[in-house]
């Protein structure tokens, strides 16, 4: 029952970090020039991606901390018994942690990216170049936010059957020291 609803609690959180993505890569900047008469510049619109980008950001964090918290980071919990889940847990814990990786990279760099603004420039009256995000930075981050959502899912799934099942060590353990 409780891993059910931190799975659904995670889901949520995935699906509103994927919707603020989707959303900064629609509202990303555009700039246009304008002219004073003395020198050109460039006119941006508002940059409400920036923060969108950096909201998606943190659910992601907040998404992925859930997941390892619960399931102790693979490493510091207690011993999981040798199977086919342990094994996919393994391998969708690396996975994880990957896609994890590279959605907060496009996040990042699309939300710096996205908050810098070119100055004004005046070279041989030439008009400045107005230096944009690039389109589609924000939808790989939300690409990367989906496939992350799914296998850290598949991760905690794969590591509750891997935990559930007890080792069996029983009371012979077939050295024989008894002896000595």
């Amino acid at each position: 029952m409780a891993s059910t609803l931190l799975l659904a609690l995670v889901f949520v959180i995935d699906v509103v970090a994927f919707g603020l993505a989707v959303a900064a890569e629609q509202r990303r900047s555009t700039a246009t020039t304008g002219n004073d008469g003395r020198e050109s510049y460039c006119v941006y619109d508002k940059d409400i991606a920036t923060g969108l980008g950096v909201g998606s950001l943190l659910f992601l964090v907040l998404s992925q901390t859930i997941i390892m918290v619960a399931s102790r980071c693979l490493c510091c919990g207690k011993a999981m018994k040798p199977s086919g889940s342990r094994a996919w847990a393994i391998v969708l814990f690396i996975t994880c942690w990957v896609f994890f990786l590279i959605a907060e990279v496009c996040l990042l760099a699309g939300s710096v990216r996205n908050a810098y603004h070119t100055k004004y420039k005046n070279l041989l009256n030439d008009p400045p170049t107005c230096a944009t995000l690039r389109k589609g930075v924000f939808g790989a981050g939300a690409a990367f936010i989906f496939l992350t959502a799914i296998v850290s899912e598949l991760y905690y799934i794969s590591y509750s059957n891997a935990s559930e099942d007890k080792a069996n060590y029983g009371r012979d353990t077939g050295i024989r020291m008894g002896n000595l």
